[in-house]
């Protein structure tokens, strides 16, 4: 199967499970907001939506197989819920969010801080917020992300190096396994490295090889689905002197060659579709 024709298939798929649902669920489904409609809301900032030509958000939920009826859990989406934002609006009315955050008794002052800037984005916006539900991802102690077979769908946006940073990569992929449906699909965007990085390496610039990601996908019993270059970016060639926090929207090099990594804009990255086998 072709990665485009993966892409319609999904959405035909989308197309055919509205035609089979009852009068009412249908008109359910018809008030709800389109693509367009989720990601140039207002609740969306400027700034936010200037990211989108980098990371395709429409492009990869459809890839991934996301529809407004859905239970998604998203794994860490950090202090500013960029992925939120076009997530929980879509699923609102008839699906569920999970935001897999940081835990609230976290040492670490950094994610105290994320998760409190982020509570706060949603008490700040309860039109738009207020179904989602909290829960905690912070490896070995907290690992129930959304109830066990629940989730049609889970999802990482450029998290995999942190995990492997703290050597817990393989625990949240299994928690990810644990929480999805069988059929349920576990996408994954990060940021990747040359296929011949050493674990090392990926730790320290923060890009992370496909290999090792469908290695530790295969180890917590997934299936590779699919792969797409929807977010690729043939000008990063994955090395540079502050790994990818180099390039925007991080700009670690502060005014130091700026033009050359705006020119470059954000990360080459993977974008890879896992199953959880119907039958295992």
């Amino acid at each position: 199967m072709t990665k485009t024709l993966s892409v319609r298939r999904w959405v035909l798929i989308g197309v055919f499970g509205l035609l089979a649902l009852n009068g009412a669920a249908a008109d359910l489904v018809a008030q709800m907001p389109s693509w367009s409609g989720v990601v140039d809301a207002s609740h969306r900032s400027a700034e936010n939506r200037a990211r989108d030509g980098f990371r395709h958000p429409v492009q990869t939920l459809m890839f991934f197989g996301v529809q407004p009826c859905d239970t998604v859990v998203e794994l860490w989406p950090g202090a500013g819920g960029w992925y939120t934002e076009v997530l929980a609006p879509l699923v609102r009315d008839c699906g569920k969010l999970y935001a897999a955050q940081f835990a609230v008794d976290s040492e670490v002052p950094y994610y105290q801080k994320s998760l409190l800037a982020y509570e706060k984005k949603l008490a700040a916006t309860p039109d738009v917020y207020n179904k989602v539900t909290v829960t905690s991802l912070q490896a070995p102690k907290y690992l129930s992300i959304a109830p066990a077979g629940s989730a049609d769908q889970v999802l990482t946006f450029r998290n995999v190096h942190n995990w492997l940073k703290a050597g817990v990569a393989d625990q949240v992929f299994s928690a990810a396994f644990t929480a999805l449906k069988p059929g349920g699909v576990f996408g994954v965007v990060e940021h990747r490295a040359d296929p011949d990085a050493s674990v090392a390496e990926m730790i320290e610039s923060g890009y992370v090889s496909e290999q090792k990601v469908i290695a530790l996908a295969e180890a917590a019993g997934f299936l590779l689905l699919d792969s797409s270059e929807i977010n690729a970016n043939a000008k990063d060639n994955h090395h540079h002197p502050k790994g990818v926090w180099t390039l925007p929207p991080s700009l670690r090099l502060g005014e130091e060659q700026r033009a050359k990594y705006l020119a470059i804009g954000e990360s080459d990255r993977m974008t890879l579709k896992f199953g959880k086998p119907v039958h295992e």
